[in-house]
């Protein structure tokens, strides 16, 4: 059995690329119907875990930004900074 880590104890970058690893795997077509619904749970867990990533994330940039939950996040502009 391949030792991998729990969900809930990848960083986001880790769990894009078990992620992208999982979809190739899987479009290669060549598992057998049992591995390929283990790998598809594994990869919606994945999914799940990456979004709730992203979704930290944007809340502690509104946060350290100071805005509220309703205030649309802007695009970054690298000429506009204040060194």
């Amino acid at each position: 059995m391949t030792s991998r880590k729990k969900t809930e104890n990848l960083s986001f970058e880790e769990s894009m690329q078990e992620l992208d690893s999982i979809v190739n795997q899987m479009e290669e077509g060549e598992l057998s119907l049992e591995d390929a619904l283990g790998r598809f749970e594994r990869g919606i867990q994945l999914a799940r875990h990456s979004q709730n990533k992203l979704k930290q994330a944007e809340q502690k940039v509104q946060i350290l930004m100071g805005q509220d939950e309703q205030a649309p996040l802007a695009d970054f502009d690298s000429n506009n900074t204040q060194d």
